[in-house]
């Protein structure tokens, strides 16, 4: 298979459960269904100034949240609003789903993983009701930030619509 086809290859087990992605190491994956933004687009200077780190953010069109790598959840707020994962590369991702959500104290979020389980790329993260986010008055973007300082390259399009599992970028140490 060439190498672009790889990036298509995801199938989808129709419930908005896992994703099967035919991984590929420095490759970051969509963790949601939705519409690509840059990081500077986003309200927030922690994510804009890429204090935290370089990645992109997507702006959800459904709930179901997969894991954009394969490895170790390091982290798993109990709100359910973020997600940390290691992989066995030392590659670190930060998926945080919405703007200043934490406040809401997990509600409208259902976590699906804890800290410490092995999760593989396109396995459920959480289920995430982007209604109760709106109503209350939060931005759903979600952003995907490399924490460990690898450079990001080969950004999907901003304004793209990209599905959960497609190539989100790639990294470099």
């Amino acid at each position: 298979m060439s190498l672009f086809g790889k990036f298509l290859k995801r199938e989808d087990s129709g419930d908005g459960g896992t994703v099967s992605i035919e991984e590929e190491q420095g490759i970051v994956y969509s963790p949601v269904n939705g519409k690509v933004i840059t990081l500077e687009s986003v309200d927030d200077g922690m994510f804009s100034e890429k204090i935290l780190g370089d990645g992109m953010a997507v702006v959800p069109s459904d709930g179901n949240f997969i894991a954009p790598v394969s490895g170790t959840v390091e982290s798993a707020f109990p709100t359910g609003h973020a997600y940390g994962i290691k992989t066995d590369s030392g590659l670190e991702v930060l998926i945080h789903i919405g703007l200043d959500t934490v406040n809401l104290n997990g509600k409208g979020f259902r976590p699906q993983v804890r800290q410490g389980e092995k999760v593989k790329a396109g396995d459920k993260l959480a289920e995430v009701d982007l209604e109760v986010i709106r109503k209350a008055g939060y931005p759903t973007e979600t952003m995907i930030i490399v924490t460990s300082g690898n450079q990001v390259t080969g950004i999907a399009a901003p304004s793209a619509e990209i599905k959960a599992g497609e190539k989100l970028f790639e990294t470099k140490a």
